[in-house]
């Protein structure tokens, strides 16, 4: 089914949204329900939430007139341009995409996408076939400081990037979890520096012991299976490009490690992840300011700062959805960044358990720890 489209010129479209939210079970995200007053092209309509009480408070702070307990009665009666699928648990974003697909209505999605590479297949697969467009919220992507690491990287002051290290926030989430929570930001960021990966090698531990099946566990916010406390991840990407993810249990549980350092022939770049991520540039082939004088730059847009904060993230990913629809493109977080984090995120459990690398993407399209769990 197409998305509905208004009849008016382009420039004057204006877009019915629908909210979908969970209270008490993954909520509604990092703000993926207030962004719209940001947007002046975008009404947001009507909110569904399983819990009544919920989804009148969120009625009241959207200004959505539509209030129901139940998101598939929401989509057909009110036929949305958009719906925002707000819930940070996973468990449920796969039947909320298709049912969004099938009412017609383009996706902005917290992440992470999927529990699984089959699900995301799915998600991907029923969005093409309804030609509307699904957008991750990873707001790194289009942050001002990241895209001026770009333009700095093509304009060739990195030189040749030889690596990439990433750790996760390791707060109480160390481990499986961290990787597939946050760490899939730090993931997604090295695909946008390197391309796609080609394999991945790992080695997970659970208390310092070898993985094995007692370790498998059901995730909290319905993440799906999980294992391990502690894990190191390598990553191929072409051109020789090596890419490492690490993660371990710390009693110091501030995340100011959680991010991506790019090292390159010339010098090196630093990102702290987050909404508004710090990123620094240090131009030098050493590496090390022991041999050389150069110094840290803070990298910032060539216009100045821009706005930041939550809402200013969340605004640059939905105006970015808009353009993707009109222009029939792809958004910049698009359905396929968000299944190759995911895909990234467990192909260490593959390895783990093959003892060897594994090519991505992955061939078995399911749970790498399905079947392994102890009953």
């Amino acid at each position: 089914m197409a998305p509905n489209r208004s009849s008016q010129p382009e420039a004057q479209r204006s877009y019915r949204v629908a909210v979908i939210g969970r209270t008490g079970r993954g909520d509604y995200g990092h703000g993926l329900d207030l962004v719209w007053k940001e947007i002046p092209q975008a009404r947001v309509v009507a909110v569904a939430d399983e819990n009544e009480a919920g989804a009148r408070a969120a009625a009241a702070r959207t200004g959505a007139k539509g209030v129901y307990t139940d998101y598939r009665k929401m989509l057909l009666a009110e036929r949305p341009d958009l719906a925002a699928v707000a819930p940070r648990w996973v468990d449920g974003h796969c039947d909320m995409v298709l049912a969004c697909a099938e009412a017609g209505a383009s996706v902005y999605l917290e992440k992470p996408m999927a529990r699984t590479p089959r699900e995301a297949d799915q998600m991907i697969d029923a969005c093409n076939r309804s030609h509307v467009k699904l957008q991750l919220a990873y707001q790194v992507r289009l942050a001002p400081a990241v895209a001026e690491a770009r333009r700095r990287i093509a304009a060739g002051e990195l030189g040749q990037l030889l690596e990439m290290r990433g750790r996760g926030k390791e707060d109480q989430r160390s481990g499986g979890e961290d990787l597939m929570v946050l760490g899939t930001h730090v993931l997604d960021l090295m695909r946008l520096f390197a391309g796609d990966p080609q394999w991945a090698f790992s080695h997970i531990q659970q208390g310092g012991a070898a993985l094995s099946p007692q370790h498998v566990r059901e995730g909290n916010e319905g993440l799906g299976l999980l294992a391990g406390d502690s894990l190191h991840a390598v990553y191929g990407f072409p051109r020789g490009v090596h890419g490492t993810l690490e993660s371990k249990a710390s009693p110091d549980r501030r995340g100011w490690r959680f991010g991506l350092d790019l090292f390159g022939t010339e010098g090196m770049i630093s990102i702290r992840a987050g909404m508004d991520p710090k990123v620094h540039l240090f131009k030098s082939p050493s590496w090390s300011p022991a041999q050389t004088s150069a110094a840290w730059q803070a990298l910032e847009p060539a216009g100045g700062l821009a706005a930041a904060g939550t809402l200013a993230a969340n605004q640059r990913m939905v105006l970015d959805l808009l353009a993707a629809i009109e222009a029939d493109r792809e958004p910049a977080a698009s359905g396929s960044c968000g299944r190759w984090a995911i895909e990234m995120a467990l192909a260490p459990y593959v390895s783990q358990r093959q003892g060897r690398p594994v090519a991505l993407p992955l061939e078995d399209r399911n749970h790498p720890l399905a079947g392994w769990k102890v009953t």
